[in-house]
């Protein structure tokens, strides 16, 4: 893999491994703890319809470098759009001082870092011509128009980008990866007597596009998308006003994963719990969930959007269990905070790009199935709210507390699932929630691929998952009391 990416970024530059070897030397040559070279190219594609028409088009390509030196708690980034001897050496000049310059010094490079075989190496871009992609989203829109005359919008997209990375490091590492991405999504707007509703779907995965003509059941998958958003979009409308007040909240396996995610996830990267500013910091070894709840973040699952072979600082991804059996197990770390730390980089060093500094991030975070029936821990239930997907939220990592939006939930009543809801929030604490999980169940379920996760103006792909959830109590904000 390395010899590919290095005629992708470094030949065309007329650039060789040991030229970059020869930069790092004079970057090491100052008083720094650690520093690399990241280089990328990164080639997208995109096209989306709206009101029956095929209005936009995109190809991009984003290439460069960022030359990062560390030193202490301080980290300068350089970095450039244009790979060339000059660039990276103008670059060098600028990172490194941060620090003043110290002996000479080199870096000896060894065997490239052994990743993993998680996904494709082939162009997503090139695995369907434009064609097929744009008659795709036009046989989309005619399907979800010929559902039902209720639909009144219908809008869909799809993208794909084909990433070629590579990292050599001051200690001696150098890594690459080869990294492609593809991904569909739609929504249907539905209006009955003046009311509009809203429901989406899609799906995505490290992969071509390929993936959505594939059959699921009785049509292809992009059609089985328009079926979901639109099923969604039907039951919103006929959505009764959500009750408001403590109760039973029971989360759905899949998207509402998104909950752990956030309330927790966030929480438990190295950054925040190494500065004291996350409500985990000090609590390693500490119950914080149910004895029931072994939450783990797992960069290794075969193409899903947030696996990589290696992160963004060259270290292969890893299995990290982050609670176990309710208490806090581990912490997510990249070199820098690692370092800091006095412990070992847990493979979760991401960044969005070149110019962006490397900063502790989740990959795929699930909550491992427990042994309860999922139809058992609905009939357990006999007032309450069951939560299938949620629509976004907010958390303040510091304090625990977050609200999140419910975009499709139901009530629960005498152990059944009943009528649709609307306007649903769950409020809570982090930690009050996770020891409040009673009932796990056995049906574990990944998110679609379409996860996203924001963090420091840095937005990079992530998976969800969850089995299905008993929450015995939490905060429901809605719009009548009970």
């Amino acid at each position: 893999m390395l010899d590919k990416v290095k005629e992708k970024l470094l030949t065309p530059a007329g650039l060789e491994i040991s030229d970059v070897q020869k930069s790092l030397d004079r970057l090491y040559s100052s008083d720094l703890d650690f520093g690399d070279i990241y280089f990328e190219n990164m080639v997208s594609e995109g096209w989306g319809i709206d009101e029956s028409v095929v209005k936009s088009g995109s190809y991009s390509i984003y290439q460069g470098f960022g030359v990062r030196a560390v030193s202490g708690e301080k980290t300068a980034l350089a970095h450039s759009d244009e790979i060339s001897a000059t660039a990276i050496d103008q670059s060098v000049r600028s990172a490194r001082s941060i620090t003043r310059h110290g002996q000479e010094r080199t870096v000896n490079l060894g065997s490239p870092v052994a990743g993993h075989s998680l996904y494709s190496m082939d162009n997503p871009i090139d695995s369907v011509d434009r064609d097929r992609k744009i008659r795709l989203l036009q046989d989309m829109d005619e399907y979800a128009r010929s559902k039902s005359p209720l639909v009144k919008q219908f809008n869909a997209s799809i993208a794909a980008s084909y990433c070629h990375s590579m990292v050599m490091a001051t200690d001696g590492t150098v890594s690459a990866d080869i990294k492609p991405s593809a991904t569909l999504r739609c929504s249907v707007v539905v209006e009955k007597d003046g009311r509009k509703e809203i429901g989406r779907s899609g799906g995505g995965l490290r992969g071509g596009f390929e993936f959505f003509f594939n059959d699921v059941g009785d049509r292809i998958r992009a059609m089985s998308y328009v079926d979901e958003a639109f099923r969604q979009a039907m039951v919103n409308l006929e959505a009764e006003p959500a009750p408001a007040g403590p109760m039973t909240v029971v989360l759905a396996a899949g998207w509402a994963g998104v909950l752990i995610h956030e309330a927790v996830g966030h929480g438990l990267e190295g950054d925040s719990c190494r500065k004291g500013e996350s409500l985990f910091s000090k609590l390693m070894g500490q119950q914080v969930a149910s004895p029931v709840c072994t939450v783990v973040d797992d960069g290794r699952l075969p193409d899903s959007v947030g696996s990589l072979n290696v992160d963004d600082e060259g270290v292969p991804t890893r299995y990290n269990v982050l609670i176990d059996k309710g208490n806090v197990a581990s912490f997510m770390y990249d070199r820098h905070n690692a370092r800091l730390a006095g412990v070992s980089s847990t493979g979760n060093g991401r960044r969005m790009g070149y110019s962006n500094a490397p900063i502790p991030r989740m990959t795929n975070t699930y909550m491992l199935p427990g042994e309860s029936d999922p139809q058992e821990i609905v009939s357990s239930v006999d007032s309450g709210i069951y939560a299938v997907d949620f629509a976004g939220g907010q958390v303040d990592p510091t304090s625990g507390q977050f609200v999140f939006k419910c975009c499709e939930a139901y009530l629960l009543e005498n152990g059944k699932v009943t009528r649709p809801i609307k306007g649903a929030t769950l409020i809570g604490n982090a930690i009050e929630v996770m020891k409040s999980i009673s009932m796990v169940g056995n049906d574990l379920k990944f998110d679609p691929g379409l996860g996203t996760c924001g963090k420091a103006g840095q937005w990079v792909r992530v998976g969800i998952g969850i089995p299905t959830l008993k929450l015995d109590r939490i905060t429901v904000g809605g719009t009548s009391q009970r």
